[in-house]
């Protein structure tokens, strides 16, 4: 197995994907809505990497988080509310709010399950911060770091409920961000004092069984790389100071923010702590210079994926989609009253 998620280019498989997956046995891979088409279409194609992986529990991913960021839409799938409106209700109704952010989580795990998707890159736990880059903004669970724990939490434990894994990012933080790191690279500089706000909800869900690094300068901790290139960073900070011990993946290796050629940006953020390099796009090429420059995955990082996967191993409950949604606008229904 190599220590790589990859995205794919179309809706089905090509031979010469299958062939390079067969041979690579990259360790999971992630979705996008070029992939995605109808039920059976989604499903078929899970099943094949499954099959092309030989595991049952091969991680598949996706960024289904509602809002602006949804790869299965309508009038396929329902449409999910964005992270703001449970920061909305939070204001009126805290325990309501979370309650609320959980079915709405199960109700998006009891979709991607029903396609056989097991991996959702959600909660956000980015901390939002006025005048910041609006590439977190409503995305956001809000600007209170306990706040975004509540809710955080409340997020993972839904979707494992609907057996799905949840995946906390951008560790350790993008809510300062001036930037957006899919076009440039942000720097924030804000000293380690006021980086504790940012670090905070991490802390407190140290325990998620996946993480995804932030392409992020933290100057106050390193001067030179961003998070996701950084051994102090990751060793110092997502490790140390957050505590977190479960499976870290890069963010795309495919964004502005990172230079230098794909197998230098995949070797880099391996060697500087991540468990897993996630290459998004689907290009053949891009995806054979990573491959080129990666060995097979080390045992520390084997031992995570085994132990995230496993968080659902129990399978998902029998809720259903309408039920879980009827749950969460009923919780809801006091923002239009």
């Amino acid at each position: 197995m190599t220590p790589l998620f990859f995205g794919m280019a179309g809706t089905e498989l090509s031979d010469a994907e299958r062939s390079f997956f067969r041979d690579l046995d990259p360790a999971g891979y992630i979705l996008f809505k070029r992939n995605v088409v109808d039920r059976a279409q989604l499903r078929a194609l899970t099943d094949t990497l499954r099959d092309i992986s030989g595991r049952d529990d091969v991680p598949i991913l996706i960024d289904q988080e509602g809002g602006r960021v949804a790869r299965m839409q309508p009038p396929e799938w329902p449409a999910f509310p964005k992270a703001e409106l449970f920061d909305r209700l939070y204001d009126i109704a805290p325990m309501t709010a979370i309650e609320a952010a959980r079915h709405n989580a199960h109700a998006i795990a009891a979709t991607l399950h029903d396609v056989g998707i097991t991996v959702d890159c959600l909660p956000l736990l980015d901390v939002r911060q006025p005048g910041a880059h609006d590439i977190i903004g409503d995305r956001a669970l809000g600007a209170e770091p306990m706040r975004v724990a509540a809710m955080g939490r409340a997020v993972i434990e839904g979707l494992r409920a609907g057996g799905v894994v949840g995946v906390v990012k951008h560790i350790p933080g993008h809510g300062r961000a001036m930037a957006d790191s899919h076009i440039e690279l942000p720097v924030v500089g804000a000293d380690a004092d006021a980086l504790e706000t940012d670090l905070a909800p991490f802390i407190a869900l140290n325990g998620a069984p996946m993480a995804m690094t932030a392409h992020v300068v933290y100057p106050a901790w390193d001067t030179a790389a961003c998070a996701s290139l950084s051994s102090k960073v990751i060793g110092e900070i997502i490790r140390g100071r957050i505590g977190f011990d479960g499976l870290l993946m890069s963010d795309d290796l495919g964004m502005h923010a990172l230079t230098g050629d794909f197998g230098q940006r995949a070797a880099g953020v391996l060697a500087a702590g991540c468990d897993i390099a996630l290459h998004c796009s689907g290009d053949m090429a891009e995806m054979e210079a990573v491959a080129a420059k990666v060995g097979p995955i080390e045992d520390r990082a084997r031992e995570r994926l085994d132990r995230a996967m496993a968080t659902i191993a129990g399978g998902a409950s029998k809720a259903s989609v309408a039920e879980l949604i009827a749950k969460r606008d009923a919780l809801m229904a006091v923002l239009s009253a």
